[in-house]
């Protein structure tokens, strides 16, 4: 399971050190792809597979499962991190998250997601009202 926040920074390059906590997770292949809320989603390989698999299993005479498909795997993109725990994340999805040099990584239980520092940060302020008024209608029958 994916939790905590980390944040490492983006190089000249392009590349990213990955959190030591994730390496071995992580280690056999990955897959970074355009997430929601213009954040990039960082799958195990494994786990990316199973949510294919599920996607094949969907109607695509359905206008909303092709164009969500369409998003999420038109930019994805298959790494295997190297001996210091780098991936390269591609200009286009650098670009869709606006990425800089400051990133955060934070772990949302089955993936990753990378965010550019300021946009997670005011992700937060705006959101923080909405976490605070949730319980129910998110997790039924609260947490315990």
């Amino acid at each position: 399971m994916f939790l905590g926040t980390h944040h490492p920074r983006l190089d000249e390059k392009g590349r990213l050190i990955l959190p030591a906590k994730f390496r071995d997770q992580l280690a056999g292949g990955l897959v970074i792809t355009r997430g929601q809320d213009r954040c990039l989603y960082v799958f195990a390989m494994s786990d990316f597979e199973r949510l294919a698999e599920q996607m094949n299993n969907t109607p695509v005479t359905n206008r909303g499962v092709r164009n969500f498909q369409r998003v999420l795997l038109s930019a994805a993109s298959d790494e295997i991190p190297d001996k210091q725990g780098r991936v390269t994340v591609p200009a286009v999805l650098r670009e869709y998250a606006g990425l800089s040099k400051d990133c955060t990584v934070i772990g949302t239980g089955n993936r990753l997601e990378l965010w550019d520092t300021t946009a997670w940060t005011q992700f937060l302020e705006a959101t923080e009202d909405d976490f605070a008024s949730q319980g129910e209608e998110v997790i039924p029958g609260g947490f315990f």
